[in-house]
């Protein structure tokens, strides 16, 4: 059994990969994720900034998922990749509460935002006539600032609540990044009572936003069907189409993760499930929205003719 030292108040982070050769080339595998997900998120970020036309609640809001996503990713992948690389597992109870917080909260503000983006195309195809009145920019200002404040003090609550609980066991934790329910696998007091708070909260923000995208979409689709306009239809459906798709990668392996019961989880499925919501879909998002969107192809041409050497 590993001995850990009483005196110590670091956790030790076992990991994903096993530190052999198999690892270090699966290792490399999530560092070009990793690359790949910041380039496009910041320059998805920077193309919505850059170009006017791109200036519309739709796109703000995309802006901001992109921002989330690029947090999201560099909150787990770089403490991951210096552990195996250093071959020291350890991580201070600071950076844990802080790992722990920005994960909670970036996991809750997207959730609550992509809820938002759902709204907005709802307004869009059903209340044309009305979407600069539901969505101006004064309201959109507010949506993302009440996804920020939502996601932050949930973060918050979860991590400061989860730090002051006793650890008396070891403090190895199964998994590659500080997870509040593989943390309280080390807790001696009994936690069933935060454990039915974290499923209520899982419900409020990911299954409520989730079966309110349903809703929306189900009208946004009864709408899109009875379009006269063939083109207007092709349009709103590869919108439609496309959230839908990120909608799916983002909700799929959270909900299976965190609103199953506990006697049904294991700690090594629920490690490699983390692994589609916070290192592949930050990758996969920027690319779902730019290969799908016509105005996000036609603005990387113009800005690249922006910086592009023009001949005499």
């Amino acid at each position: 059994m590993e001995k850990w030292n009483q005196t110590s108040n670091d956790f030790i982070l076992l990991g994903l990969f096993p530190q052999n050769q198999t690892g270090l080339l699966l290792l490399l595998l999530i560092i070009s994720v990793f690359v790949l997900a910041c380039l496009g998120n910041s320059g998805m970020t920077a193309l919505i900034f850059l170009d006017p036309r791109l200036h519309t609640p739709m796109y703000f809001l995309l802006s901001q998922l992109s921002l989330m996503d690029l947090m999201y990713i560099s909150t787990t992948v770089p403490k991951m990749v210096y552990n195996f690389l250093s071959g020291q597992k350890s991580i201070s109870f600071l950076s844990c509460g802080v790992q722990s917080f920005f994960f909670a909260t970036m996991a809750s503000s997207e959730g609550l935002l992509l809820a938002l983006m759902a709204y907005d195309r709802f307004v869009a195809i059903c209340h044309p006539l009305h979407y600069h009145i539901y969505m101006s920019k004064r309201m959109c200002v507010k949506m993302i600032l009440g996804s920020w404040t939502l996601g932050s003090f949930n973060g918050l609550v979860h991590t400061v609540y989860t730090l002051h609980l006793p650890y008396c066991r070891t403090r190895t934790i199964n998994h590659f990044y500080c997870d509040i329910p593989a943390m309280l696998l080390l807790v001696c007091t009994d936690t069933w009572v935060y454990e039915y708070m974290i499923f209520f909260s899982a419900v409020l923000v990911l299954l409520l936003p989730f079966l309110g995208i349903m809703a929306s979409y189900g009208r946004v689709l009864f709408a899109v069907f009875h379009m006269r306009s063939k083109e207007g239809r092709k349009k709103a459906f590869t919108t439609c189409s496309t959230h839908l798709t990120v909608v799916t990668f983002y909700y799929a392996p959270f909900v299976y993760t965190y609103l199953r019961p506990k006697n049904v989880r294991s700690p090594e499925e629920d490690k490699n499930m983390a692994v589609f919501y916070t290192i592949l879909t930050p990758m996969l998002n920027p690319i779902i929205y730019s290969l799908r969107n016509k105005e996000v192809l036609g603005a990387m041409r113009r800005v690249y003719g922006m910086f592009s050497p023009r001949k005499k």
